[in-house]
């Protein structure tokens, strides 16, 4: 750490890392030791108390691995008070803004011009940045048809001219403002879409949730209605609905391999055990070919790797997270696995079961316990190179032991370092403005999608105490570099 740096230089850097901790994990919603509007009142101070006192950290974190619900807090939050940025952070503003609406779901994009609308931030930037998204979106008529009440509000918000003839954008503003006015459309979409509403044949061309309230109209039997429907839904859509299409005994063929990690690791813990056991093979390969997928270039580069899993009741979740803290640990079990040297992974779970396949949400939390064996070496008599945590940090059986454990470990066993400890926390403390740590000297990170761990590890080494708010502010310049520099190479 740079011993320049002063006091505030310190405060500084542990307050970015509270605010990339909660923008990582928390989204509003009710976790399983906090209401919603605990979480909600918590989030509002932190996005006023970083965007007021560190404007350029605040729009920075853009370029993190922060979740969807925080990203689109600071878009609006940058938009409505524009007036307290200068014209160079207005430009760099404006820049991180569109790299991020870009990757973002278009559904949460709309609904973040409603609340613009709402808001009633009309001005010219706002107004350039709504206009070049929708000038990006590869097909508006589609959009106009799944999504209409938000293409309608933000083309309405920014005077978005709609000509009269037959181009498609004119085609577009027709079908939103002026329904009925053409005898048909040229676009696909458009055209199916009035012709749903007399003919049942035209249901099945619709994008699927949109299809959904025609077929009811029209009374179609939901099993003819998802038969014909199954070639334009979306790889989840497909995946919700499958125990709806089953055949006989056939279920129908889904690519799990496909699928995002800790999304199919959401998907194996929803199935009974029954299934998890007879689809052994099918899920167990799915969950390793995600996870080699999202190592990438790290498999295999973290030597040897010892995992604490936490399987504790309290991994249930909430009604709204339903299982999240459980299904990033299995995430997590599986990336550590192919970012771990071959056969130098060893993953032990709070409750003491060796199936990872069939965890569940059970029993109270020995963290401690767990991480003393962790700790043990290996075969040849050598310790871990990496112990990685996954816990909400409530260790309570017995209360703090982990943190002891670790502190010895650290002071008397380990003070070289040899074994780097990381804790990664899937839940956002709401009373505590972050999330939960162990101990003070293990370095701790928010973590929302397994994917993002090896990121997370590096982030949180700031953490740790040993790098200053010099290194974090470098850090996070070349994140944004980084991040700005993809989308231009995309663009």
């Amino acid at each position: 750490m740079n011993t320049s740096e002063t006091p505030a230089d310190l405060v500084a850097a542990e307050d970015v890392l509270l605010f990339v901790n909660a923008a990582i994990t928390a989204t509003g919603q009710r976790e399983f030791r906090s209401d919603a509007v605990g979480q909600q009142l918590s989030l509002d101070f932190l996005h006023a108390y970083v965007r007021v006192n560190y404007r350029r950290v605040y729009a920075s974190s853009l370029a993190l691995d922060i979740n969807d619900h925080n990203a689109l807090r600071i878009v609006l939050g940058l938009l409505e008070t524009s007036g307290e940025a200068s014209a160079e952070e207005r430009r760099t503003e404006g820049r991180l803004i569109a790299a991020r609406l870009a990757l973002l779901p278009p559904q949460r994009v709309y609904r973040l011009f409603g609340e613009v609308r709402r808001a009633g931030i009309n001005n010219r930037r706002t107004r350039a940045i709504v206009r070049d998204w929708l000038a990006a979106r590869p097909d508006l008529g589609h959009d106009a048809v799944k999504y209409r009440g938000g293409v309608k509000t933000a083309a309405r918000h920014i005077h978005l001219r709609c000509p009269e003839g037959a181009e498609p954008l004119a085609e577009v503003g027709a079908f939103l403002f002026r329904p009925g006015r053409l005898p048909r459309y040229e676009h696909r979409l458009l055209d199916a879409w009035r012709r749903a509403h007399y003919e049942q044949g035209a249901v099945a061309e619709l994008p699927f949730t949109v299809a959904e309230g025609f077929a009811a109209r029209h009374g179609m039997k939901r099993e003819v209605f998802l038969k014909r429907a199954a070639p334009r839904m979306t790889r989840l859509e497909r995946l919700r609905t499958q125990e709806q299409r089953v055949v006989g005994d056939r279920r129908p063929e889904i690519d799990l391999t496909a699928m995002p990690l800790t999304r199919l690791a959401l998907y194996v813990l929803s199935l009974p055990f029954e299934q998890r056991a007879a689809r052994r093979t099918e899920l167990t390969g799915a969950l390793r070919t995600a996870a080699r997928r999202a190592a990438g270039g790290h498999a295999g580069s973290w030597g040897r790797v010892h995992a604490v899993l936490d399987d504790s009741f309290s991994s249930s979740g909430s009604g709204q997270k339903r299982r999240r803290p459980l299904a990033v640990a299995l995430a997590c079990h599986h990336l550590l696995e192919a970012l771990a040297a071959p056969g130098a992974y060893r993953g032990l779970w709070t409750s003491g079961r060796g199936d990872a396949l069939l965890v569940r949400p059970w029993g109270p939390t020995p963290l401690g316990m767990r991480v003393l064996d962790a700790l043990e070496p290996g075969p040849g008599g050598a310790a871990p190179d990496r112990l990685v945590i996954v816990s909400d940090g409530w260790d309570n059986a017995p209360a703090g032991l982990a943190g002891e454990v670790l502190r010895v470990w650290r002071k008397r066993l380990d003070p070289g370092r040899r074994t780097a400890v990381v804790h990664v926390n899937p839940v956002y403390d709401a009373d505590g403005f972050d999330v939960r740590r162990l101990a003070a000297g293990v370095p701790t990170a928010g973590i929302r999608d397994a994917e993002d761990l090896p990121a997370l590890v590096e982030i949180a080494r700031f953490a740790e105490g040993r790098t200053g708010a010099a290194e974090l502010h470098a850090y996070l310049d070349r994140r944004v570099a980084l991040f700005l520099g993809e989308k231009e190479t995309v663009s």
